[in-house]
């Protein structure tokens, strides 16, 4: 695959602070970050960086040491992770929902030593302190809601002010503290199959894989990326807030997404390019039609995974719709670029220099083109994937077996070598020897003009095989009734495709990064499937000979 740029960085310096220090001495007092009515440039991001580092070295915090992160987007969580970088430590981001159990469980799997939280996050630490030893110093970062006395008293730990931290010198620290094979980040996925796993993520891949992306969708110093994404997942901080380093540009960050100010926050920062995850992408296309939708400066919107609606999108919006194949446990894998052909629009794209990929099958044989099966990838390159799972060997050695890593999505290659989605292995539906992508189920139903957003998932039906259930979110000021959207199915997809169980609700439960939570729907539909609409029960008949 052609790249629309080159950046070549030498290995010495393929870290995160050693690129930090590159970016810095070539761009000085250019912007690089805005956020809200703040805004930072390259120097800022390097001076403001080493301070905190050295005082962080000072506080006691050592090279492999883990240091997690229970903050919200905003600079000083960029600020923190540069600093924790320069000095060797690893970063360890917890999504700021987490709290009870699964917070203890995030501090105490990656044996963290050191939190640094918002003041406002402050009090979630105290109610499991007792069950996280090992966290001996905490930072606090002031945001705005203050930590009581109470809190303050009841807190068995050193704890340090994010301001003071500021007052060290600004000094560039030594550059043979880190290689670029050092871990610099934990990042966990979401777990909804099991415990969460935490990759370990080395300088290189971060350094590398944010270089492609400025490489493949060609990024230029003129443009403005643009996340509201949080800053604890991999997508905003690898596909847009390293990738705009990388390529000299402007990164904008927004606290957090909102439909109603997404296109306000694009045009009034001039944004030229952004990331929808998940659910976005159907939440902004089913807004209201306005005057002001191709006012706007972007240019690029990444969309995983590509839409059906995509190039309506594209001419609504007037920008170019790309993707890519990208896992937190592996890294970036393809790119679909501006310049791939028109008709390619719906894959993931062609395959990142040193990459390979393989379609098996159960047994880890390949499957022609065409025909769907488990995306495996291999790299060439070293230290620039993921090093596997934090403590978890046996998890490691599974995902990676006959020395491929074993992806957990099912896909297809076509002629050319591009790569197309299909589904996850465990959202897969196989209805009476029917393979069933419940990702195509939702597209289909998405184009019926009363829906907001959809989940297809199995659920066993008295016969204990998997039947195809949907929880439907409606457009507001619009009705939909069952047997409205059982005929549009029926008109649009295969007939073993058409759900048998049906159930509108308000909101679908969602995650911090607007993945829609399938797990629960799916536990919460098990338990009271009786109680669901049913199309059977209802006496509507779907088979090959349905008009």
């Amino acid at each position: 695959m052609r790249k629309l740029r080159e950046i070549n960085i030498a290995r010495e310096h393929r870290t995160l602070g050693g690129m930090l220090r590159l970016k810095a001495e070539l761009n000085g007092d250019k912007i690089f970050l805005k956020f809200l009515d703040r805004q930072y440039s390259y120097r800022d991001m390097h001076e403001i960086s080493n301070r905190l580092a050295r005082s962080l070295q000072a506080s006691g915090i050592e090279k492999g040491q883990h240091v997690a992160f229970m903050m919200d987007n905003k600079p000083e969580l960029l600020f923190l992770y540069f600093a924790v970088a320069k000095i060797g430590g690893v970063c360890v981001p917890v999504n700021t929902a987490a709290k009870g159990e699964l917070y203890t469980y995030y501090l105490t799997q990656s044996d963290s030593t050191f939190l640094i939280s918002d003041s406002g996050l402050v009090e979630r630490f105290l109610t499991v302190q007792d069950q996280c030893p090992d966290i001996k110093r905490m930072v606090i970062v002031d945001d705005g809601r203050p930590v009581s006395a109470e809190v303050r008293k009841g807190l068995r730990l050193e704890i340090e002010e994010y301001e003071a931290l500021l007052s060290a010198p600004a000094d560039d620290l030594p550059n043979d503290i880190v290689q670029n094979s050092d871990l610099a980040f934990l990042l966990y996925t979401s777990g909804t199959t099991g415990p969460s796993k935490g990759n370990m993520e080395p300088h290189d891949m971060m350094v590398s894989g944010s270089i492609s992306h400025a490489e493949y969708f060609g990024y230029t110093p003129d443009d403005v990326l643009y996340t509201c994404l949080p800053l604890f997942h991999g997508n905003a901080l690898n596909t847009c807030a390293l990738p705009a380093l990388f390529a000299d540009a402007t990164l904008v960050v927004s606290p957090r997404f909102s439909a109603s100010k997404f296109w306000e926050e694009v045009r009034e920062y001039g944004v030229t390019q952004f990331n929808l995850l998940g659910a976005m992408a159907n939440i902004l296309w089913a807004q209201p039609e306005s005057p002001l939708d191709r006012d706007n400066k972007a240019r690029l919107c990444m969309m995983v995974p590509v839409p059906d609606f995509a190039r309506e999108f594209e001419k609504r919006y007037d920008l170019k719709i790309t993707s890519v194949y990208a896992l937190t446990d592996f890294g970036g894998v393809t790119f679909l670029s501006p310049e791939h052909p028109p008709s390619k629009w719906k894959s993931a794209g062609q395959l990142r220099h040193s990459m390979t990929v393989a379609i098996l099958d159960d047994d880890d044989y390949p499957m022609p083109p065409g025909v769907p099966g488990e995306i495996c990838v291999r790299c060439d390159e070293p230290w620039t994937t993921a090093l596997g799972y934090y403590k978890k060997p046996e998890a490691t050695i599974e995902s990676r077996r006959n020395l491929w890593f074993h992806t957990g999505d099912r896909g297809y290659l076509d002629e050319n070598g591009f790569l197309y989605f299909v589904d996850r292995k465990k959202d897969a539906i196989r209805r009476r020897g029917e393979n069933i992508s419940s990702y195509e189920v939702e597209q289909i139903i998405l184009h019926h003009p009363a829906v907001e957003d959809v989940a297809a998932y199995a659920v066993q039906s008295e016969m204990s095989e998997d039947e195809v259930m949907v929880s439907v979110e409606c457009k507001k000021g619009h009705s939909l009734t069952f047997e409205e959207l059982i005929r549009h199915c029926a008109d649009n997809m295969a007939y073993f495709m058409v759900p048998r169980y049906v159930e509108f609700v308000p909101n679908l439960p969602r995650t911090m990064t607007e993945k829609v939570e399938k797990y629960k729907l799916k536990q919460s539909a098990q338990e009271r499937l009786h109680e669901i609409w049913d199309r059977e029960a209802s006496g509507i008949i779907v088979n090959r000979h349905t008009n």
